[in-house]
């Protein structure tokens, strides 16, 4: 098959991303060398069956590396099964939609790297509200138990404190909220406001 036509802006936003980029195909070692000269990339495996690239996977992940698999054919939903993030094209066949762990609706491939990017802006802020949380928590509890009184004679009124922990409910959830601003590195989604977040079912 010929690649999707957004196939190498989106291997070079995955490489950007500090992903390392392989090639594994059923089809001819030619036909497969060509298609990933044109797509910039270095490491193909061709000639694979459906268990060799599940092998293959396997392989990776007995390393301790994190595999993650895109695919939309019969042939890869073993892979997809198997590595630690499968990602099917919503256009392709049942049995890898339902192998895979996400499925990218728009069926482009760079959906991928714009899932990729939105998981660790999504992880970043998560650690943020836990810090936050944390943070509120370790100073305030103590205040308002009278822990510092002895020492410093500092002591929080617990509707204070009480009115403090909503405050921080308030700034957790309203730094939540700007994951509905984000827009992707060179997508498409930069261009409709009205769908900023890549969709996928998971």
């Amino acid at each position: 098959d010929a690649p999707r036509a957004d196939a190498a802006s989106a291997i070079q936003r995955l490489r950007r991303l500090g992903l390392e980029i392989a090639m594994v195909t059923g089809d001819r070692e030619e036909t497969a060398r060509a298609v990933a000269r044109g797509l910039g990339i270095e490491r193909v495996i061709a000639g694979a069956h459906p268990a060799r690239k599940s092998e293959l996977v396997a392989e990776l992940r007995s390393q301790g590396r994190r595999v993650g698999m895109a695919g939309d054919g019969i042939n890869d939903a073993p892979a997809l099964a198997r590595a630690n993030l499968g990602f099917a094209m919503g256009g392709g066949t049942d049995v890898a939609i339902h192998s895979a762990d996400v499925t990218l609706l728009r069926n482009r491939v760079g959906s991928v790297p714009d899932a990729i990017e939105l998981s660790r802006r999504t992880m970043r802020i998560i650690r943020q509200n836990l810090f936050l949380s944390f943070f509120y928590n370790a100073l305030a509890i103590p205040l308002a138990a009278g822990a510092f009184w002895p020492w410093t004679g500092w002591m929080l009124n617990p509707m204070v404190c009480g009115l403090a922990m909503a405050l921080s409910d308030i700034c957790v959830v309203a730094n939540s909220l700007r994951l509905r601003r984000f827009a992707p590195s060179h997508s498409d989604a930069r261009e409709n406001p009205n769908s900023p977040i890549p969709q996928a079912r998971v």
